[in-house]
């Protein structure tokens, strides 16, 4: 997910250095270098992503000969020193130096400057888009025609025999004779000349014999490949028996293709039906069939695309993953194909509030699933995303159609104000995947921290919270009223610090007044009372106190109570709970 481990960023100036520090905000990790031509020559191959603050003269006459292509180039982004302009100066699809180029202008206020024809006009970007689909470009050679297509036709016809969502500019046909681009993993399916985009979704099982060289695999492995009319291309991973996973000839033909191994134990191999056992495989390894259930399992399915065949040491299944996988899915080795779930606290809002990871978090999702007003918070980090936007009573439906969108493939962030683990979206999200079926594929989930309410609020009053406190919510459309007073006289009764969310709703009106009586049975009128309405936003106010008097304020639903305990102060304007270090400090 991160960005800033594989990224430079290169200054000349003072000022060009305080700009370069300044993004390492931004990109967490970033190694920051005043300007040489030796330090720049290192990170180039090195590093993925070069910034460089300063003329882009200097930058042109420095890579020039350094350049390859743009499969293997580095991104390069240049800004001026006062952060007016930034541009995406070299593998602006690919490298990705478009997209930092508008994440680098938006985060310090400048202007993004990008050339690509696709982008100036309003166009998706061939090589992105596949980049994201995780499609690989047959005949590299034809893509500038095909994109020069687009960009003077304003549009392109295209045949997939897998689920894409298509940008608005591409045509979907049902002939691949009528397309301009063909997505699948058929090796031909016309005699014209198109451009093939190949989706990675082939699961070859193999079986062999000891000490089978890898020349022998790959050559047998081709051979099933083409008998079948299937691209080497597509092949994302190997699946075999456990024992054969450390097989010299498997491992050395993996590693020269990439290829991830997956690896069954017999058990797990025998309990697959429906496919052609073998007598050999099973007085060799305990398993009644090798490649044909390994490419099942791989794949996470129950079809196979090519059945078993034996060619001489070396046997062949193949099995297509069914769902749309996106390059950033990770995969345990005995789990069924399914996305991701980023579940972010977004804190206040504000940008400069929101922590570095759940940026990245956010950058790196396909879809952002949330409340539309916490959406609206976020608008900058979210203008190229797909967006599904719900009300506020809506978190149920907002859970599942997350969870739905993951196990298609995609990375999914749900947004959460504050911290999604108080009083918001990760448990909800937990308990909408235990409604799943046990043996069901489920997407893998991180949680992302945010500052949550009574941390923002905290701030704003003082130190409140220095000591033992309770949070508790005043809503009560999850929970009994009748719980939430037993829980208030509790809280108070043991002299907690107490935190007060969702105070106030135009249909919940009396519960703060009903809530301050139960205070008020244990607690001084004159308790120290902090009331922070828009934390950290533009439009917030802050207001200490008491107990007695804190009706007369206004508490809505964006405002955090906290009720202080009975050693609670207020001091130059501040609101302070003692810890016991009074003692300490007059020692």
């Amino acid at each position: 997910m991160g960005t800033g481990n594989s990224a430079v960023v290169f200054y000349v100036t003072h000022q060009g250095s305080t700009l370069a520090h300044r993004l390492c905000a931004l990109y967490p990790g970033l190694k920051v270098s005043k300007f040489t031509k030796r330090a720049v020559e290192s990170a180039w191959h090195e590093r993925r992503l070069l910034i460089f603050v300063m003329a882009t003269g200097i930058v042109v006459r420095t890579l020039a000969p350094l350049l390859g292509n743009k499969k293997s180039d580095p991104a390069v982004v240049v800004l001026d020193d006062r952060g007016s302009f930034v541009i995406s100066l070299l593998s602006g699809h690919l490298g990705g130096a478009n997209q930092r180029a508008q994440e680098i202008a938006n985060f310090i206020g400048g202007r993004a400057v990008i050339t690509t024809a696709s982008d100036v006009n309003g166009l998706t970007s061939l090589d992105t888009w596949a980049l994201a689909n995780d499609l690989v470009i047959d005949q590299p050679s034809m893509l500038p025609a095909i994109c020069t297509r687009l960009v003077n036709r304003r549009g392109l016809s295209v045949y997939s025999d897998i689920e894409l969502d298509l940008p608005r500019e591409f045509v979907k046909v049902t002939r691949p004779s009528s397309a301009h681009l063909l997505v699948t993993n058929r090796k031909r399916l016309t005699h014209q000349r198109k451009l093939y985009l190949r989706p990675k979704n082939i699961v070859l099982g193999l079986g062999c014999n000891r000490a089978t060289s890898a020349m022998e695999i790959e050559d047998s492995v081709q051979k099933v490949i083409d008998e079948h009319n299937l691209s080497f291309s597509s092949v994302r991973a190997i699946a075999t028996i456990d024992k054969k996973a450390d097989e010299p000839g498997i491992r050395s033909f993996c590693e020269k293709h990439s290829f991830p191994i997956f690896s069954f134990p017999a058990e797990a191999l025998n309990s697959v039906p429906g496919v052609s056992p073998s007598e050999a495989a099973f007085k060799a390894t305990g398993a009644r069939a090798v490649a044909e259930p390994a490419a099942l399992l791989g794949a996470g399915t129950e079809k196979l695309l090519v059945p078993k065949h034996k060619r001489g040491n070396v046997t062949v299944a193949a099995a297509q993953i069914e769902i749309r996988l996106t390059r950033d899915m990770e995969r345990e080795p005995d789990s069924v194909w399914s996305g991701k779930i980023y579940v972010v606290g977004t804190g206040p809002g504000a940008l400069e509030h929101i922590t570095p990871n759940a940026q990245q978090a956010i950058r790196a999702s396909d879809v952002i699933v949330g409340y539309g007003t916490y959406l609206d918070l976020i608008g900058e980090l979210i203008t190229d995303k797909e967006v599904v936007r719900t009300g506020m009573t809506q978190e149920i439906d907002r859970c599942r159609r997350a969870v739905e969108l993951a196990l298609r493939g995609k990375t999914v962030a749900v947004i959460s104000g504050g911290d999604p683990g108080i009083y918001a979206m990760a448990g909800l999200v937990f308990q909408v995947l235990k409604e799943r079926p046990r043996e069901a594929s489920q997407p893998r989930v991180e949680i992302v921290p945010g500052i949550s309410a009574l941390n923002a609020c905290a701030a704003k009053l003082g130190a409140p919270l220095m000591h033992d406190f309770a949070s508790i919510s005043l809503s009560d459309r999850l929970t009994p009223w009748k719980l939430i007073e037993q829980r208030l006289d509790a809280a108070a009764m043991a002299d907690f610090v107490i935190v007060l969310y969702n105070p106030r709703s135009k249909g919940r009106e009396g519960h703060i007044g009903t809530a301050r009586e139960i205070l008020m049975k244990h607690r001084a009128p004159d308790t120290p009372v902090g009331i922070v309405r828009g934390a950290m936003r533009a439009d917030e106010t802050v207001t200490i106190t008491d107990l007695q008097h804190m009706l007369a304020h206004t508490i809505d639903m964006q405002t955090t109570v906290i009720v202080g305990n009975s050693h609670t102060i207020v001091w130059d304007h501040w609101l302070i709970t003692p810890r016991g270090y009074e003692k300490r400090l007059k020692s």
